[in-house]
């Protein structure tokens, strides 16, 4: 049976899933970004345990909470009322109550409210846990086809265009992978603003409804993106991750490559002064290793 299932039925009971709360302690708590099997098995038993779960937004986090029959007191916490609340919840967990915090969706803090709370409450040493689970940001990278062995997570760009074309600008020579949340109504003008600062070749992976019934995830050019967006009405619905290939490196042209080799083979060994060479360019190994060859026969 499923977790879904045995929380429907009542049979997921919070002694099956024992895990002893600390007091005193703030846990932030992933919870599901559409899948509400995504919740974790460790999440449940801590939004159980815990005296209170401070929630972006109470009426959401409710339906959730019902459907694990979960009873734990729910304390409203966003960004209109962080500021406020803070301190209250930095002193209960001062006078040893446990806080859970979550987000709407996903993992709290990721273009989310919470990092006023997490900062203070290090500089008071309360103790925080983080207890893992889905992410919107990671879902779509593990599924992007695009590089992951260097990335930057950038959240929403600015509403309006001169300030998201502003905000683009510095990304475009950036060789990471980069990803962004991005508005359902302002899908199209962000593409498009996009497709200016990277160019009309520059992948991209589009990401949307994560988890949920209507899931789409197609990689293509922004020129090829654009006009299929525009063409579908339903991918300019719901949540949207879009993530952007990297620049593509610049390469060293042969009479750079030259001078350097040059340089260094009058000092050093030719493995060595290849190695150093390969490191300076990025170049391939062996194409550098038969130009030093012949520079040296030279």
């Amino acid at each position: 049976m499923s977790i879904e299932n045995q929380a429907e039925t009542g049979q997921l009971s919070t002694n099956q899933l024992k895990l002893d709360v600390s007091p005193g302690t703030l846990y932030l708590v992933a919870t599901p970004i559409g899948n509400l099997a995504d919740i974790t098995q460790r999440a449940i038993s801590v939004l159980a345990q815990v005296d209170v779960i401070a929630a972006e937004d109470t009426r959401h986090s409710q339906r959730l909470l019902s459907h694990l029959c979960i009873k734990t007191k729910l304390l409203a916490y966003h960004e209109h009322n962080e500021e406020k609340i803070t301190p209250r919840l930095l002193d209960e967990l001062e006078s040893g109550k446990s806080i859970a915090l979550i987000s709407d969706a996903g993992t709290p803090l990721i273009s989310d409210p919470g990092y006023r709370l997490v900062m203070q409450a290090h500089d008071r040493d309360v103790r925080i846990v983080p207890i893992p689970g889905a992410c919107a940001a990671i879902a779509a990278l593990s599924a992007a086809g695009l590089a992951t062995d260097s990335f930057s997570f950038e959240g929403f760009p600015p509403a309006k265009q001169g300030a998201r074309l502003h905000f683009f600008e510095p990304f475009s020579k950036q060789s990471r992978t980069m990803i962004f949340y991005v508005s359902c109504h302002r899908i199209i003008d962000t593409l498009k603003d996009m497709q200016t600062t990277f160019g009309e070749s520059r992948r991209v992976t589009f990401a949307r409804e994560l988890t949920k019934t209507f899931e789409t995830i197609r990689r293509m050019t922004l020129a090829d993106l654009i006009p299929w967006v525009e063409a579908d009405p339903n991918q300019r619905k719901g949540e949207i991750v879009v993530i952007v290939e990297g620049a593509a490196e610049p390469r060293a042209d042969a009479s750079q490559v030259d001078h350097y080799l040059s340089i260094l083979l009058a000092e050093l060994p030719v493995k060595q002064a290849v190695a150093l060479v390969v490191k300076m360019t990025g170049e391939n190994k062996n194409d550098i290793y038969k130009r030093a060859l012949a520079l040296k026969d030279a």
